[in-house]
């Protein structure tokens, strides 16, 4: 299986191309960068450099894998756009992963802790890991306050920015963002297991800022 995979749900934009062989999974070429204006600017290049990095023609791959969120609108919606239609086009699989999932198993953790990323107004994503590649529950919006560690560590960006509410839980946040190359390997590890995985659609914890705008007020004629 070749396999290339990307996210966008985060400041991070990165992607990957990633193999799994007998002797298990293997990175061909990874690249990320920290820019959360540019998402539709710079995904589509750094998915054309991993591709020459790996020496793979888009012909080549056999499936694509793409970070669901939870994340900022705009910036999710690039990645799982480019997804399906890369997909599409090449009729390959197009399969989801929790991006709070691949930093989690970016950590290397072999013990619990708690994984959070950046929610915008004040709040974060977070879910609960009984090691790197186990999750223990659902992924869910909070204030930092209102998240119960149970006094484990605290990773992600999301750990970083509210260090003074988690306090000595979040004393090494690293990895702040998800990387592909951990995204890819989530994905061929669960494919190689038979394991279902998410379907490539957004992952939303909350509604959308932007609602459908109501009925026109009614207004009154002047008359003189």
């Amino acid at each position: 299986m070749l396999l290339l995979a990307f996210d966008t749900a985060t400041p991070a934009i990165t992607s990957a191309v990633c193999e799994a062989g007998d002797d298990g999974v293997r990175v061909r070429a990874a690249a990320s960068t920290v820019d959360a204006r540019h998402h539709g600017e710079l995904l589509s290049p750094q998915i054309d450099d991993v591709l020459a990095q790996a020496g793979t023609a888009f012909g080549d791959l056999t499936h694509i894998a793409v970070g669901i969120g939870p994340g900022p609108y705009t910036g999710l919606r690039v990645g799982l756009a480019t997804a399906h239609a890369l997909a599409e086009a090449l009729g390959i699989g197009c399969h989801g992963v929790a991006t709070l999932d691949a930093v989690a198993f970016a950590s290397g953790r072999e013990k619990p802790f708690v994984a959070a990323t950046d929610a915008r107004r004040k709040e974060v994503f977070w879910a609960r890991y009984a090691d790197a590649r186990t999750r223990t529950g659902e992924i869910a919006v909070d204030v930092p306050a209102a998240v119960d560690t149970e006094g484990l560590p605290v990773i992600g960006h999301g750990a970083r920015l509210y260090a003074d509410v988690f306090g000595p839980q979040a004393a090494e946040p690293e990895p702040d963002y998800p990387t592909a190359a951990a995204l890819g390997e989530v994905a061929l590890r669960r494919l190689a297991a038979g394991e279902e995985l998410a379907r490539p659609r957004p992952l939303y914890l909350r509604r959308p800022d932007a609602a459908e705008p109501g009925a026109p007020k009614k207004v009154r004629q002047w008359q003189a």
